[in-house]
């Protein structure tokens, strides 16, 4: 069965999405089947994998999460072989209004990917930039949750909230759901602030904190622009190298979870 992955943050401008591209990209390169989810309708995530959002509305996480499509009729295929998406739009701002009388409302989206989990290593989910009943779903449909994290002092300030929304869903619909970790993005070692930042970050969440940290990189806010992933608009790149390292570290980590029968 595949892992489902949110990567959450309810704070803006925290690199979420272009971990959750990047992530997902890496890792189809590291030759792991990969789908990636737009759960926002913001969707950069869509634009961001050089598809249009408004290219064909009836194709998308909205209509998957309304129940006028299967999860099959969502898939679109990006231009890396092994990683699939299901794109996003501004329709799926009313979806939270939609679902308002549903039953089981926070479990949708887990029910809507469950006939095709177990067609891919990994599912990411890159959630909404609020804690509302989207980025529920996708923290009741995901085993674990990355969390980017700005090494600035506000966005340590801003971690409880999530926090708080992810111990909520643990003790409620989602048991299971652990924090996968914390990745530190946007870091500048010529910033006294952001060593200061990741210092406190890692003695306050230890070996949770992720060893790889995603450096400030112009290639890597360029890429989104053109529609691709940075290991295809710059190989070269530092941020490829990031996120490229970030993958290997989330398959070394599971690797060792399941030997040791976690």
């Amino acid at each position: 069965m595949g892992k489902v992955i949110a990567i959450a943050n309810q704070k803006g401008g925290v690199g979420k999405t272009t971990t959750a591209i990047n992530l997902a990209a890496s890792l189809a390169v590291l030759e792991k089947k990969v789908l990636i989810i737009d759960a926002d309708p913001q969707a950069n995530t869509t634009s961001g994998l050089n598809f249009l959002p408004d290219k064909d509305e009836k194709r998308s996480i909205y209509e998957m999460m309304i129940g006028k499509i299967d999860v099959r009729d969502a898939l679109i295929q990006t231009e890396i072989n092994l990683l699939h998406m299901i794109p996003s739009n501004i329709n799926l701002i009313g979806v939270e209004f939609e679902m308002l009388e549903t039953e089981e409302r926070e479990s949708i989206l887990k029910k809507a990917i469950a006939p095709v989990r177990d067609e891919y290593d990994y599912i990411i989910i890159d959630c909404s930039p609020t804690l509302g009943l989207m980025t529920v779903n996708a923290l009741t449909a995901a085993d674990s949750v990355i969390i980017p994290v700005q090494p600035e002092f506000f966005a340590l300030e801003g971690l409880g909230k999530l926090l708080q929304t992810i111990r909520l869903v643990q003790n409620g619909i989602n048991p299971g759901l652990t924090i996968e970790g914390f990745v530190v993005t946007m870091f500048d070692g010529r910033t006294k602030i952001h060593a200061e930042v990741v210092g406190e970050l890692r003695e306050h969440f230890q070996d949770m904190v992720f060893d790889t940290i995603i450096q400030r990189n112009i290639r890597l806010s360029e890429a989104p622009s053109h529609g691709k992933p940075i290991i295809l608009y710059d190989v070269m790149s530092n941020g490829s190298s990031n996120y490229l390292k970030l993958a290997k570290e989330v398959l070394e980590r599971n690797e060792n979870k399941t030997q040791n029968g976690n």
